[in-house]
């Protein structure tokens, strides 16, 4: 068992909710990391990583934190913590997930939760068994933007909407490498269950049951290994369809969103601010930082028969991105009971979703997914 630096005693029975991270790399570090003890309730008490320098950047930055060199260490102080967070690979998801429900704990998984949807079902069983939280971090539910197409949407002011499309581009010519580049089907890399498993979750969150998938998915960077440039076409079972693309290799940006009704479309450029404020070290509830706002240049434009290009539609006030609130919920789920605010069934179902686009792209057709009850 590893020694743990630093450590700082145990909570009292009404004091905060201590939380052990495992995983301090771009999810853990950027994003876990800062937003735990940024909510009220919740305390980062364990940090795990293998790397010595990513141990000393955990403690430069959240000095009050303990570290340890492995999950199992985190796992053997169980009984000190109230839950674990997993921002670790892909492919150690369910395993360390399964280790912490049958260690007693309720879980926190960034996406995706698993390869398919089968081991995310059976992790979902296991949770239900036990009487304990699991809930996948599926945060873009709360980027600015994604808010703002929501609101559109329930306040009608599209109408019936017919077509939803929805990008994350990029343009990276060349690789970087690492696990999340990796040809290794066990890794679950590629961008299809990486920045896929966002815009699937939103497609599913605004609409609903999909009952057909088409994918198309290349490999275009020289050395690359996995996918780099996939779209999907989703046929949602009350008629809406959603168009998504994941792309490194995009030389021009399309509009984050373009969403097209029977009254009026909404068109979106942009990301919301919240990654990068997190990356530069912002933390919510900064003195002098409007958490999540973006100025009114960047504002999308509603509008009917016009381009927003071209000064078409009226400006809408995107609201303000609130990455905190996955946390508060996740707070108030262990507090008082009650789902979490994103289920390991809903990650089940985007999961569905991805392996039918994964094999529609590898057969060159259309998968249909059945209605499950």
């Amino acid at each position: 068992m590893s020694e743990i630096s630093d450590p700082t005693g145990t909570a009292a029975p009404d004091g905060p909710l201590r939380v052990g991270l495992i995983g301090y790399g771009l999810a853990g570090s950027v994003f876990h990391a800062p937003l735990i003890p940024a909510t009220e309730g919740l305390r980062l008490d364990i940090v795990s990583t293998s790397d010595p320098e990513r141990q000393a950047q955990a403690r430069a930055e959240h000095p009050q934190v303990r570290t340890v060199d492995s999950p199992q260490a985190v796992l053997d102080h169980a009984a000190d913590l109230d839950l674990i967070v997993l921002a670790s690979p892909n492919k150690t998801h369910v395993p360390l997930a399964t280790a912490a429900l049958e260690a007693g704990l309720p879980v926190v998984v960034d996406k995706p939760l698993a390869a398919t949807a089968a081991e995310a079902e059976k992790l979902a069983a296991l949770a239900d068994d036990r009487g304990l939280l699991l809930s996948v971090f599926q945060n873009r539910r709360w980027d600015n933007d994604f808010r703002t197409v929501r609101k559109l949407i329930e306040e009608g002011a599209l109408g019936d909407i017919q077509r939803f499309e929805s990008r994350f581009e990029r343009w990276r010519p060349q690789p970087k490498g690492g696990w999340r580049e990796s040809g290794d089907p066990a890794e679950i890399g590629g961008l299809l269950y990486d920045l896929g498993s966002h815009l699937v979750d939103q497609a599913l969150t605004l609409f609903g049951p999909v009952v057909s998938v088409y994918a198309e998915s290349d490999i275009r960077r020289p050395g690359a290994e996995a996918d780099d440039d996939t779209f999907l076409a989703l046929t949602h079972a009350g008629g809406v369809r959603s168009h998504l693309w994941v792309s490194a290799t995009t030389a021009m940006l399309g509009p984050r969103f373009r969403v097209l009704g029977s009254r009026a479309g909404y068109v979106k450029h942009g990301l919301d601010p919240q990654e990068a404020a997190l990356r530069e070290g912002l933390r919510p509830g900064t003195e002098g930082v409007e958490w999540g706002v973006e100025p009114e240049s960047r504002w999308g434009r509603l509008g009917a028969g016009s381009s927003p290009q071209t000064g078409g539609g009226e400006p809408v006030p995107t609201l303000p991105g609130d990455y905190p609130a996955y946390y508060a919920a996740i707070a108030r789920a262990l507090r008082e009971g009650g789902r979490p605010p994103v289920t390991a069934t809903e990650a089940a179902a985007a999961l569905r979703v991805l392996e039918a686009a994964k094999l529609s792209a590898a057969e060159g057709r259309t998968v249909r997914i059945e209605a499950r009850a």
